[in-house]
């Protein structure tokens, strides 16, 4: 039976004289990429960054309320091997482990009006003591692996009391405030794409800002100039990878 292909929630271009490639992660991150099989979506976020090629620059666009964990740092330690300059642009919301991809970035860069979430990693655990044990010294490991993305990034701008403060309140970050906490490089000016939240993160979320919670779920508002331009660009890179599949390289 023939895999049925789920739809991603990244999707990367490289550009005609191969130096730089973009890639968006907008969305659920979420582990498998295909339905019945489950090819895990890091698998293919690697082997679709392979066929960049040797590229110098990659511009990571995010706008995302999170999602798998493991997948998240999968993903941020590919990016962090990379050979590229990293640039990040938060469109609009980069929260929970879709933060800690951004920190992947040797450039952050936020319009004013862009948000970032942190917070500590939770997860549902179920059985007996032991186990519930368990599940609580994962999550610490996990935390410690969130934070030495930040520290990493945040250098002396940020101290670990700090730091243990903004993940333990679940923190949404201005554009100004990560700046100041050292998340974010460059402030820009604002953009008309509109941060969401989904109706799963809302559940999941304990802190978010009225003003997501009034916007209509995993809706993104732009321009109609840069519709147009995500679109092709989109476009191209979904032609470009069929391309390549059917040629199996």
């Amino acid at each position: 039976m023939a895999k049925k292909q789920l739809q991603k929630f990244f999707q990367m271009k490289a550009s005609t004289d191969g130096k730089s490639a973009d890639v968006f992660i907008y969305g659920e991150i979420t582990k498998y990429a295909w339905e019945e099989y489950g090819e895990v979506s890091s698998v293919t976020f690697k082997n679709e960054l392979d066929k960049l090629g040797d590229v110098e620059t990659i511009h990571l666009y995010i706008n995302s309320d999170g999602g798998s964990v493991f997948e998240g740092v999968t993903i941020y330690n590919m990016l962090k091997r990379h050979q590229a300059r990293i640039i990040v642009h938060v469109d609009a919301l980069a929260a929970s482990i879709a933060s800690v991809i951004a920190m992947a970035g040797d450039e952050i860069r936020m319009p004013s009006n862009s948000m970032l979430m942190v917070h500590n990693a939770w997860t549902y655990a179920v059985g007996n003591a032991e186990k519930l044990r368990k599940a609580a010294d994962d999550l610490d490991r996990i935390n410690q692996s969130a934070m030495i993305a930040y520290h990493d990034k945040a250098g002396d701008k940020l101290d670990d009391a700090t730091l243990k403060e903004l993940l333990d309140n679940e923190t949404w970050l201005s554009a100004e405030k990560a700046f100041e906490h050292g998340l974010c490089d460059v402030v820009e000016e604002a953009n008309e794409m509109v941060a969401s939240v989904s109706e799963e993160a809302k559940k999941r979320y304990s802190n978010i800002p009225q003003q997501l919670l009034q916007q209509p779920s995993n809706r993104t508002v732009m321009t109609a100039e840069e519709k147009a331009s995500r679109e092709k660009l989109l476009a191209e890179s979904t032609a470009s990878l069929a391309y390549l599949t059917a040629l199996d390289i």
